[in-house]
């Protein structure tokens, strides 16, 4: 202390000095906390860790963004000043490297990154490694590794093992960013999902990468591909990443429940499992996840009721459950406390009013209740949200116009009413929303024509308007005035679509997916020729004619979706093999003749029903390894099935329906070697035998060979496809006993054995079999007439057995058919049946149709009691047969029935006044039997001409012109009902069997017992 008083001012100098360095030595120390920034450095970089980095630097490929990225990186300077390096812990060694969205390319991923074992954070992300696969080795060795970013760099193939190893992991991130747009038009969505690159790294053992990384808090794998894990990719994180608080899994393919062990993760604040095949319900066990802040559930298969206490998480910022088309619920009334800013429920099966209380949400930037079941008046009090930028709402019992209210959410980015029941024309002031990029008013009643005011919407981006009642003339030089619009769809309006002079097509925007279907358009839009980003374009049900301009094949490279059904176009304008890759090209109903195209990259799907089309190229199956779906039915093929089918191609589903191929069904078809699943060849000339080469493992769901010449026996082997459901093979020559072993596929719900030369006593072969033997639970449709069965019809059990036909099963599709994976459609099964006294083609099958026809044989003896049970039943044809005894009452249980042929058979006694009660009987045919007494009364009855009737001669009373005497009549009490005749549509819709939601047909013709 002395020393102080002796000699101040030295010390004092000393003391601000030292001071001084202290504050530069914590300036510095700040600032090296910013990756991009110089960090502090006690001692120069070490030399090894310098030459490492530059000959990372040499692996990329010299470019602009290249040389501003490496700038700084010149060897002889310090490595730890460069930008982009971090070296903390003061030893000269690199601890961080960010090269983060740099735009850099690269052939591989250098292995002198490897040598920098200080790394702790790594940040690749955003830059393009050419689709190389991640080094094998070199990982490992980086042990000190706490964060690893390497998001959207365009590596493909396995994860290496080695990443395993880096047990210090907290963040992982290994996804693809990925951009979803989705255009809604013609009755089915088209999805596309871009990102930069077409790689995609693959984890087939999950449970394996993850074991080690018990550290992790944040795990992001988006578009890595999971599929191969099964549904224990939900218990391995469980198990294995106690600490996670982010979980990103989108586009991996997982499927399964989200698993109750997944309870125990209570630091959950973010769970993106989006764009996945997850089932099952949505787990209470959420609501108690005190820090859950996002949950995105969208497109997934998830199901059941959604608890409404989701919706009242306090901390909760984003719930969203788009497209989960099987989980209902409905929303609570919600309060002041909830912290919502994005609440999605569209594309569900929620239902009910939307409650006013939904205002409380101050803090909602996007709603969306795109769901059908929303019904009422849209409450008012939504034009309170102001910081509102996305409405999305739908629901057919909506009812009134665009509300006033809109116009006070001036924020609005994205603006949607869909699949709704608001009418009325567009109104003026969407005009003044100027802050709009998304505009869908699709699938309503909206009126009027497309207001000018749309012009001023300068950010738009997109502008859908599907499905309405607009009318007027469009010229699509007005598209100038949208410089952003990139989806533009206006299909299927009351619209008249014109070029619209000869502008320059060169200020036009940069359209990607555009509808123009049912637009009256006559020639192919010009300003196309100057489009070079199109990805999806429907013109389909127009008028335009002649050939496809040949820029079309030429100019887009990228195109996923080309439909041009339903024209009148001639020529294809191209060879044969067209020098483009693509999803799904749609050229069915027009006049092509030829070749059929070949893209000669990938398709998923190749439609080309109701043309000309007579050859397919010799070398087409090189260019199919991509194809699920080619159908080419109602062409002019004939000559012999190219055995090149059988050949190394992906075909899943093929189509060579009403065509004139004839020689025999190719074996190697029918061995199902490559995983088909449908096959149909309905209506040629085939001819031969039924090869009986089907091989165990058989994949086939569906198999149509109808109206052929096929003969001989049906094949045992049939017994491997266990996973069929639709069995058609009427209208050939197949001589052969009742199939009771083809019951062993359980599957199956459509048997068609009409009009070949089947024979026996079908109730003896059921007899030889045990009852459990030949069942068949899940037929809904049985259809063995015109044969040349005889005997007794079977017993009262196996009637019992056709479970299907007595209890509706609620967990299956009401449409039978198969989904094409990459194509974003579907393709419909189909058959045929005589239905209410006609042929019917039935272009889609519904599982509401339960059908039963065994006419035109020689059975004999009694109707079973047991037929009464079958509740489901919409048509019983026993018609032509020798059967007797009276008409059992238990027919009358039969509710749903809608077509009754029993004609030409010898039942007696009275029409069963139960019948009467039928109310959806539409079509009854008693004809030419020993009935007697008087037909009974009712109102319905009174519907049915005397034709129902006739032969009967002991038949009296109306409708018939023989009046009863006084003779016993039996009582029949009059049927009433509140409800006035009603008529069970089947929904018959056209397509060929590949629906796109096209024109409702029913196809017709009488019957006519000849074959062609």
């Amino acid at each position: 202390m002395s020393s102080l008083r002796t000699h101040p001012e030295p010390v004092l100098v000393l003391l601000l000095l030292i001071q001084t360095q202290l504050v530069v030595v914590h300036s510095l120390l700040a600032s090296g906390t910013f990756m991009n920034h110089t960090a502090v450095l006690v001692v120069p970089c070490v030399p090894d860790h310098a030459s490492a980095l530059l000959q990372l630097k040499r692996s990329f490929v010299t470019t602009n963004e290249s040389i501003t990225a490496f700038r700084s990186w010149r060897a002889g300077t310090d490595c730890c000043g460069w930008e982009g390096i971090r070296c903390l812990g003061g030893k000269g060694r690199v601890t961080s490297l960010d090269l983060s969205h740099r735009r850099l390319r690269s052939r591989a991923l250098n292995p002198s990154l490897f040598n920098l074992t200080s790394l702790e954070h790594l940040n690749l992300a955003y830059n393009d490694f050419g689709g190389s696969q991640l080094p094998s080795t070199g990982f490992e060795r980086l042990l000190k590794l706490t964060h690893l970013n390497l998001s959207t760099c365009n590596f493909d193939g396995q994860l290496p093992t080695s990443i395993r190893e880096l047990t210090n992991l907290v963040s992982l991130d290994l996804s693809t960013g990925f951009k979803i747009v989705e255009a809604l038009h013609a009755g089915f969505n088209v999805t596309i999902a871009s990102h930069n690159d077409s790689s995609q790294l693959v984890e087939p053992n999950f449970q394996t990468l993850i074991a080690k990384l018990g550290n992790l808090r944040e795990i992001k794998l988006g578009l890595v591909d999971l599929s191969g894990n099964g549904v224990q990719w939900c218990d391995a994180l469980a198990k294995s990443t106690p600490k996670i608080r982010l979980l990103s899994l989108p586009y991996c393919k997982l499927t399964g429940p989200i698993c109750t062990s997944l309870s125990s993760l209570h630091s959950l604040v973010t769970i993106d499992l989006e764009h996945n095949h997850l089932s099952g319900p949505i787990p209470d066990f959420l609501t108690n996840f005190s820090s859950l802040r996002v949950l995105q559930l969208q497109r997934n298969k998830l199901e059941g009721w959604v608890s409404p206490a989701i919706f009242l998480h306090k901390k909760l910022v984003t719930i969203n459950l788009y497209h989960n088309l099987e989980l209902s619920g409905n929303l609570p009334n919600f309060s002041t406390s909830n912290s919502f800013e994005n609440l999605v429920v569209g594309r569900t099966n929620f239902f009910g009013t939307i409650p006013s209380s939904i205002s409380n949400l101050k803090s909602l930037k996007r709603l969306g209740l795109s769901a059908y079941g929303f019904s009422g008046e849209l409450p008012s009090s939504i034009g309170k949200l102001k910081s509102l930028n996305s409405i999305e709402i739908s629901g057919t019992g909506l009812v009134g116009s665009i509300p006033l209210w809109v116009a006070n959410l001036t924020s609005l980015k994205n603006l949607q009413f869909s699949d709704c029941g608001l009418s009325g024309p567009i109104p003026s002031f969407i005009g003044d929303l100027t802050k709009l990029e998304t505009l869908f008013l699709c699938n309503c009643s909206f009126s009027g024509k497309i207001p000018s005011h749309i012009s001023n919407l300068t950010q738009l981006q997109i502008l859908s308007l599907y499905e309405n009642k607009l009318f007027g003339i469009v010229e699509l030089t007005s598209l100038r005035k949208l410089p952003h619009l990139y989806l533009y769809d206006i299909s299927y309006n009351y619209l008249v679509v014109v070029s619209g002079g000869n502008s320059s097509f060169v200020s036009f925007p940069k359209i990607e997916i555009l509808g123009l279907a049912g637009c009256k358009i006559s020639e192919f839009p010009s300003f196309l020729r100057y489009q070079y980003n199109i990805k999806s374009l429907d013109l389909s049900d127009n008028q335009i004619h002649g050939a496809i301009p040949k820029w079309t094949w030429e100019n887009w490279d990228e195109i996923l979706f080309l439909e041009l059904a339903n024209n009148r176009f001639t020529n294809i304008g191209y060879a044969p093999l067209l020098p483009l890759s693509i999803e799904v090209l749609n050229l069915r109903n027009n006049m092509f003749q030829g070749p059929i195209p070949i893209p000669r990259g990938s398709a998923s799907a190749l439609i080309y029903d109701g043309n000309k089309f007579s050859s397919i190229p010799s070398n087409f199956t090189s260019h199919l390894s991509a194809v699920t779906l080619l159908t080419v039915s109602r062409n002019n093929f004939s000559g012999n099935i190219p055995s090149s089918f059988c050949g190394p191609t992906s075909i899943q589903l093929l189509d060579m329906s009403y065509n004139n191929l004839n020689g025999s069904l190719p074996a190697c078809l029918m061995e199902n070697a490559n995983g088909m699943v449908s096959v149909n060849l309905k209506d040629n000339e085939l001819h031969g035998k039924f090869p009986d080469s089907f091989t165990e493992g058989c994949s086939f769901e569906a198999l149509d060979l109808s109206d052929n010449w096929i003969e001989g026996q049906l094949p045992r082997s049939l017994v491997a496809c266990k996973n069929m459901q639709i069995l058609d093979v009427g209208n050939n020559l197949i001589s052969d006993s009742f199939p009771c072993w083809i019951s062993s596929l359980h599957r199956l719900e459509v048997l068609v054995l009409k009009s070949n030369k089947l024979f026996g006593h079908v109730a003896q072969s059921l007899g030889e079999e045990k009852p459990s033997g030949c069942a068949f639970p899940s037929v809904r449709i049985v259809d063995v007439s015109s044969n040349n069965f005889s005997g007794p019809l079977p017993q009262d059990w196996w009637f019992k057995k056709l479970k299907s036909m007595i209890l509706r099963d609620s967990n299956t599709s009401l449409v039978m058919d198969y989904g094409v994976p990459q194509g974003g459609t579907s393709y419909m099964y189909t058959t045929a049946i005589t239905y209410k006294g006609h042929d019917t083609a039935f272009a889609k099958i519904l599982r509401t149709l339960v059908f039963i026809d065994v006419s035109n044989n020689a059975f004999s003896g009694d109707i079973p009691e047991a037929i009464g049970e079958l509740v489901l039943l919409h048509g019983l044809n026993m018609s032509h047969n020798f059967l007797n005894g009276t008409i059992p009452s238990q027919v009358g249980h039969l509710n749903q029935l809608e077509a009754l042929d029993i004609s030409s058979n010898e039942f007696s006694g009275v029409i069963p006044h139960e019948i009467a009660s039928l109310d959806f009987l539409t079509m009854l045919n008693l004809s030419y039997n020993k009935l007697e007494g008087k037909i009974p009364e009712s109102p319905h009855f009174l519907t049915f001409s005397d034709n129902s009737f006739l032969g009967n001669d002991g038949l009296c009373g109306s409708p018939l012109s023989k009046e009863c005497n006084n003779a016993t009549i039996p009582n029949v009490a009059q049927h009433t009902s509140e409800d006035n005749y009603v008529d069970i549509m089947l929904f018959l819709f056209t397509g060929l069997g590949f629906g796109l939601g096209f024109a409702v047909v029913i196809v017709v013709t009488w019957v006519l017992p000849c074959r062609k």
